[in-house]
């Protein structure tokens, strides 16, 4: 049998970037103090949209090492890590990778869903966030979070807000709070501030929490 095929990773960065930067450190006191201390570090995209949402869901509710451990062995498997290719690995397999059986349910769902061409990949570029969203959630596994991490880190979308996102209401607790808990209200009226760049003071809000930007 021969090895599966390794594609270099390919990055790219938001063109908006330097411009929201600018935005944010005008209008949000917070922003001003944040921003210069993270210098060149951005926001960046990797792989292809498959990959990334199998990605998502191979590391739910698994620490980030096991998460990697687990992705190593399952990247392995196909030939490819292409939808058609998943569809034909044996359950067996997949599981002795380490995934469980309804994470299998859920890769088997999402290779399905793209290899029908129910989730409209080559119109997203034209869609707004919300009926993308609409798609990734009608697949098994995938919730809300998830899919507004895909617009962030895989689509670069420059003004998605995570509600959801334990790290973006710690972060504006610490940040604009003094650490007093935070209520969904009070994030969304904070980052009134931050539109049309809402992705990214988010960005800021969770290196402000952990110097290490995260990667999907």
């Amino acid at each position: 049998m021969s090895a599966p095929k390794i594609k270099p990773v390919e990055t790219s960065t938001p063109a908006y970037w330097d411009e929201a930067r600018k935005h944010l450190i005008k209008k949000d006191r917070v922003m001003k103090r944040l921003i210069p201390q993270f210098g060149e570090a951005c926001l960046q995209s990797r792989g292809d949209p498959f990959s990334t949402l199998a990605r998502s869901i191979v590391g739910q509710q698994i620490s980030v090492k096991a998460a990697q451990t687990v992705w190593d062995r399952f990247a392995g498997l196909p030939q490819e890590m292409k939808p058609g290719n998943v569809l034909k690995l044996k359950v067996d397999d997949m599981r002795a990778a380490g995934l469980s059986a309804r994470k299998v349910e859920y890769l088997v769902d999402l290779a399905l869903h793209f290899d029908a061409g129910s989730v409209h990949v080559e119109s997203w570029a034209s869609m707004d966030d919300e009926a993308i969203i609409a798609e990734l959630i009608a697949i098994r596994g995938i919730g809300r979070w998830t899919a507004e991490m895909f617009l962030i880190f895989h689509l670069l979308r420059p003004n998605v807000l995570p509600l959801d996102d334990v790290g973006l209401i710690n972060g504006i607790s610490r940040n604009y709070f003094s650490g007093e808990a935070v209520s969904r209200s009070d994030a969304r009226e904070v980052a009134a501030a931050w539109a049309p760049y809402r992705t990214v003071a988010t960005w800021y809000i969770w290196r402000s929490l952990d110097p290490e930007p995260v990667e999907y």
